[in-house]
């Protein structure tokens, strides 16, 4: 399956914003799921490195540190465990499919 890469910079930028927005979504979902079952409940063991992986992606871009790579984003080790589990799966890998193969412009 081919991944769709950003085409623009702003496209990119979005992108990451909407995966730390997803992200703290499934945090409060998650939170409320646990008020109304109980305190049993956990949240999944890699939510945590998930949210500091994305905003650390985040911050780099806020602070004009980032620059594209050929390895992959540290997150993606995370997909490949619990691809299941993270219902914006497809948005953090076309964010990884653009760090790693640049942006999708028109040569």
């Amino acid at each position: 399956m081919t991944v769709q890469r950003a085409r623009s910079a702003e496209e990119y930028a979005e992108w990451v914003k909407q995966a730390k927005f997803e992200v703290e979504d499934m945090r409060m979902c998650l939170m409320y799921d646990q008020e109304d079952i109980g305190e049993g409940r956990r949240f999944p063991v890699f939510l945590e490195s998930l949210s500091e992986s994305i905003e650390s992606l985040y911050l780099s871009m806020c602070n004009g540190e980032y620059t594209f790579g050929r390895e992959d984003l540290p997150f993606v080790e995370i997909l490949d465990r619990h691809a299941n589990d993270i219902p914006f799966y497809l948005l953090l890998r076309q964010i990884n499919e653009t760090h790693r193969y640049g942006l999708d412009v028109a040569e």
